[in-house]
């Protein structure tokens, strides 16, 4: 029988450790989507939930802001897609507020692999974009989910928040052109542009 190094052996186990997370972490995201399905709603004129999460830079935010924002929420990877769409959409109209994409993970199980997603979505992500990818974890990301529910999962959630957390305006049903116009406008008139 032959002797395994304790260095070796303990390489070997942080392998086996990270593999069986990300393989976890990946499972879980997958079955998150048949998770717990909340119908849809629409939180038109109400006041977004107060909530925490974390950048991807790992700095802690407050949302709403306390100022203008457009959140892109997304509760699977899948919702990638129709972020990528908005984003482009609302960097060629370059509107006055902050846009965030927020990666809504419900349930207990994401909040044990916390690390290992944020790093994984670190990994796909420019640097220069970390500060504005916030992550939602644990009973936060409930209260979000029974905000705007998440029947049709791939399709972002996307509100204009005014500077006290009230929705001004949401659309669930995927990017389109004639939407980002809409919401280009929205976002001027509360800018009183």
């Amino acid at each position: 029988m032959q002797k395994t190094s304790p260095s070796r052996t303990k390489s070997r186990r942080r392998k086996l450790t990270l593999a069986a997370s990300l393989l976890g972490a990946s499972a879980l995201l997958g079955l998150g989507a048949c998770a717990s399905a909340v119908q849809n709603r629409n939180p038109m004129g109400e006041m977004f939930p107060a909530v925490i999460g974390k950048s991807l830079e790992g700095q802690e935010v407050r949302l709403p802001l306390g100022e203008p924002s457009v959140l892109l929420l997304g509760y699977v990877q899948d919702a990638q897609f129709d972020a990528d769409r908005w984003l482009v959409g609302l960097l060629q109209i370059a509107p006055d507020v902050r846009i965030f994409e927020v990666p809504t993970l419900v349930g207990f199980f994401p909040f044990l692999f916390e690390d290992t997603i944020d790093g994984g979505m670190r990994s796909g992500i420019p640097e220069e974009d970390w500060k504005s990818v916030v992550t939602i974890y644990g009973d936060d990301a409930d209260k979000v989910l029974d905000f705007t529910g998440n029947e049709k999962p791939r399709n972002m959630r996307v509100l204009l928040l005014d500077s006290d957390g009230k929705v001004e305006w949401f659309h669930d049903r995927g990017f389109s052109a004639g939407r980002l116009l809409e919401l280009d406008k929205a976002i001027s008139n509360l800018n009183g542009a």
